[in-house]
């Protein structure tokens, strides 16, 4: 005998009234409940099967589809058109069941998605939302027309901003695209799907692509990490171009900003800042744009924290078990850190003059500094400004 089996998909998609559906289980189980438009036949009563009309198909199912195959075998063998549900009744029920939870997640999940939503522009107005468009607007980072590949790495900052360009994209006065794109670098199974499921629940439309990254930095001893972040900015323009985007959108916020002024100052030796956009070097016409520039740290942490919401920190081969925000990464950046936590005890505005000096620079008191090819010496000009 052929396969004469049906799935439940095929059950659903079924004109019942072209076909007869039979529930092969005794009666006092029929009663109890069955798939709707079932008539009840059991099992020891074949001659009524053999009864059945034979210019309509006979479809049968039993409670757990364990001899459903042996009475369509027989309905065959006497010229009816019959199938049978492998699954049984138990089966279909499981179904049903699934079904239920999942749009009644569905619907919770609906609920806290705006809940969510409404927590940045109301509850964090004045702290998240504000400050983001404020540095839209201050550092032009969204024009007319552009196409902007919003880039997730799963953990707080770049959600968060993803959910912030989500929303100036339906409410804002500049037309503009979004993409939300994120970049599987060789994740394990357990940051993959959170960062799938935080999406699901942000109801953030992420693009998914794969490289291999985390293999090609684990065995580099000297500055993998530094390899790694380049080779993942060079892998996302690429990955942008293709979707048609002009732009990358990365999640840096504020406390990056200074992190990285003091950096460059303590260990670099020179003073530098982390741009609010920036020309790509290599992927022409592609510009690089921060929106959460203006936004503190402790502030995304807050949102999170209200909001219940748990993200990847780190995912990388040499961190990764860390699947939950509260990781702790040995760095120079996490020293710039305990080092502004400690001038938050003295003053609450020092974060932001270091912020500020970078926006304020007095080239007059300045020893000397360049500008690609060329460098400046206050000696250059000093006698001959000396004489004015």
């Amino acid at each position: 005998m052929d396969d004469r089996t049906i799935t439940l998909d095929e059950l659903k998609n079924i004109d019942f009234n072209k076909i007869s559906l039979v529930d092969i289980r005794p009666k006092e189980v029929y009663r109890l409940g069955t798939i709707p438009g079932a008539v009840n036949i059991p099992a020891r009563c074949m001659q009524d099967m053999y009864d059945l009309p034979t210019d309509k198909a006979v479809y049968i199912f039993c409670q757990s589809g364990e001899i459903s195959g042996d009475i369509t075998k027989l309905l065959c063998d006497a010229g009816h058109d019959a199938y049978h549900l492998p699954v049984g009744y138990l089966g279909y029920l499981k179904n049903v069941l699934c079904e239920m939870d999942k749009n009644a997640n569905d619907e919770f999940d609906a609920e806290r998605c705006a809940e969510i939503e409404r927590s940045i522009i109301k509850t964090y107005r004045k702290t998240i939302w504000r400050k983001f468009i404020k540095g839209i607007n201050k550092y032009e980072l969204i024009k007319e027309g552009d196409k902007i590949a919003v880039c997730i790495s799963g953990g707080k900052d770049s959600m968060l901003m993803a959910k912030c360009m989500q929303e100036i994209h339906k409410h804002g006065a500049v037309e503009f695209d979004v993409e939300f794109l994120v970049m599987d670098p060789g994740y394990n199974y357990a940051n993959r799907k959170k960062i799938e499921d935080n999406a699901r629940l942000l109801n953030i439309p992420i693009h998914i692509f794969e490289t291999n990254i985390f293999d090609s930095v684990a065995h580099v001893e000297k500055n993998p990490c530094y390899l790694c972040a380049r080779m993942r900015r060079g892998y996302l323009y690429e990955e942008a171009q293709k979707l048609g985007c002009n732009k990358i959108a990365l999640g840096h916020h504020f406390d990056d900003v200074i992190e990285t002024i003091l950096m460059g100052m303590l260990y670099g030796a020179q003073i530098q800042t982390m741009m609010p956009k920036l020309h790509s070097t290599n992927h022409p016409g592609m510009e690089l744009i921060r929106p959460l520039y203006m936004v503190k740290e402790k502030d995304i942490i807050a949102w999170a924290e209200r909001n219940d919401l748990q993200f990847i920190q780190c995912a990388c081969r040499f961190t990764d078990s860390c699947t939950e925000c509260n990781g702790d990464v040995s760095s120079k950046r996490q020293e710039m850190k305990e080092l502004i936590k400690r001038f938050r005890g003295v003053s609450p505005y020092i974060e932001t003059n270091i912020f500020n000096s970078v926006h304020n620079v007095n080239l007059s008191t300045i020893i000397g500094y360049h500008d690609g090819e060329r460098e400046y010496n206050f000696l250059d000009d000093y006698y001959e400004r000396g004489g004015k």
